[in-house]
């Protein structure tokens, strides 16, 4: 690995391409290095892994939503939409448009924190998309798949976006770019001028994911995955980008993160290094924001400890920076403590989450978000007595640069009315690879099977988990199998009167 230096440059000094930050991810997107067998394994679990939860989420509004927009776009040899099978296509773009859409829609996929956040996972839809409709074959989509996951990983690791309120997209764009550029064997001038539009297109707002949260915050990495491609088409066609566009004088360092006098350090592999960032990512075992799911971990074993709930005086949350502030009550927002919040702002609510996960020791990414369930009388009460605080020690442990010391945990304490007080804490979830119980391939299945059985059939569940297992051998053609037909009855279309465009 190497440290790349990034900073602005004024536009007299005419800082050569090579030297900037896209020409260099470029150059691992076109490189020629090889992927080992843990990273191969790693991406058909995360590729399962969307499955499930893009299934589990396919009746849910903004995905019917983003799925009719697909289906308006028809295309005989385009890309296949999770739960329609492979005989219906559409555009490219339009199929990650819908099951970016799918997979982001229940918070329920993989994560990866560092001086950012991110769900690597979003590299997945578009890079799919495109692998299916240019016919390339299984190893080509692992490689873009890869690099998808390199670069978004080392992005997050080298600058932070959350400081300056942008919202974490603007790091999928060059990171789909890149990938979609090793998928199809791009060069890296190509895949430059696409990184640095796909950059420039993508850069969106915090308040995504601040305040009353819509459906905007599950198509938005779905939007950042359908301008990548977009971006890719148009510099194949030998169109050009704004440039050099992290370290010009009126560039997004200089305009929109820390400046023309701040220094960030990227770090990228060297050109044929294996490319492995994958291995660091983690997924959730619970539909919730990352920062939850050890905590829903404690709760789930503190209800075992607290037989008297409603003698809770109060619960102090001590915590990182990050957890306090975008999911506690740091956030100063006050629908993070309202029964009637909408789900995509319930599951970014600790006070809401812990609350229900102690009282029930579980969590279920449907029934624990039920209107009725947030607003039972004993879980608001509880709810309104939890605070957070941020704590230096878990701060320090959210950012350490070993990640088999990186935490993202707390300590809890629980205050009775009697003066009894229980504490216990934990520094990262069951499932995290330095976990209680880190999730294996056994654990992706099981997932998969618990979200989807209902929903599909034993033999279109196997079938689908033979074809990705042997991801590795599928020849162009077969790509259309890596979807999944979901059974009639389930198939709901949009009742709602309003109509789009398309």
């Amino acid at each position: 690995m190497r440290n790349i230096i990034v900073k602005v440059h004024p536009s007299k000094s005419n800082l050569k391409k090579e030297d900037q930050l896209a020409w260099k991810i470029a150059e691992i997107a076109s490189d020629k290095s090889k992927p080992s067998g843990d990273a191969i394994e790693m991406v058909i679990n995360r590729i399962i892994d969307n499955a499930s939860v893009a299934i589990a989420s396919f009746n849910r509004k903004p995905v019917i939503s983003a799925r009719e927009m697909a289906l308006a776009h028809p295309k005989k040899n385009g890309a296949t939409l999770f739960g329609l099978g492979s005989k219906i296509k559409v555009d490219c773009e339009w199929a990650a448009w819908a099951n970016g859409t799918a997979v982001r829609e229940l918070d329920f996929h993989d994560t990866f924190l560092a001086a950012d956040y991110s769900h690597p996972g979003d590299n997945i839809p578009p890079i799919l998309a495109v692998a299916q409709q240019t016919k390339t074959s299984g190893l080509d989509l692992i490689k873009g798949i890869l690099t998808g996951y390199e670069v978004q990983v080392n992005l997050v690791k080298g600058i932070c976006l959350h400081e300056h309120k942008i919202d974490h997209i603007a790091h999928l764009g060059p990171s789909v770019a890149a990938g979609l550029g090793t998928l199809l064997k791009l060069n890296t001038e190509t895949i430059y001028q696409s990184i640095q539009q796909a950059l420039h297109t993508t850069i969106t707002t915090r308040q995504s994911r601040k305040g009353e949260i819509s459906s905007w915050k599950a198509f938005a990495p779905a939007h950042a995955g359908k301008l990548a491609i977009e971006a890719v088409d148009r510099c194949m066609r030998k169109e050009g980008a704004p440039s050099p566009i992290y370290e010009g004088e009126d560039s997004v360092i200089a305009r929109v993160l820390s400046g023309p006098e701040k220094e960030y350090s990227v770090p990228l592999p060297d050109k044929h290094e294996e490319k492995k960032a994958i291995l660091e990512t983690y997924t959730k075992e619970h539909s919730a924001e990352y920062q939850s799911q050890a905590l829903i971990d404690l709760a789930r074993r503190l209800n075992k400890k607290v037989d008297n709930i409603e003698k809770i005086k109060k619960i102090n949350i001590y915590t990182s920076h990050h957890t306090h502030y975008v999911i506690g009550t740091g956030a100063n927002d006050p629908q993070k403590m309202d029964p009637k919040a909408s789900r995509e702002t319930l599951d970014h609510s600790i006070m809401y989450i812990f609350a229900v996960a102690l009282e029930d020791g579980k969590w279920h990414h449907v029934k624990s978000y039920t209107p009725e369930r947030a607003n039972r009388k004993k879980t608001v009460d509880l709810w309104q007595k939890i605070e957070t605080f941020e704590d230096p020690k878990w701060t320090e442990k959210y950012h350490n640069p070993d990640p088999n010391k990186k935490s993202f945990g707390a300590r809890v304490e629980i205050n009775f009315d009697d003066g009894k007080v229980i504490e216990d804490e934990i520094d990262v979830a069951d499932a995290h690879p330095s976990g209680k119980r880190p999730f294996k391939r056994s654990h992706y299945i099981e997932k998969f099977n618990t979200l989807t059985e209902k929903m599909l059939t034993s033999k279109e569940r196997l079938s689908f988990l033979k074809t990705v297992q042997n991801l590795k051998y599928l020849k162009a053609n077969d790509l259309k199998s890596l979807n999944l037909e979901i059974l009639g009855k389930y198939r709901k279309k949009n009742k709602q009167k309003n109509k789009g465009i398309f």
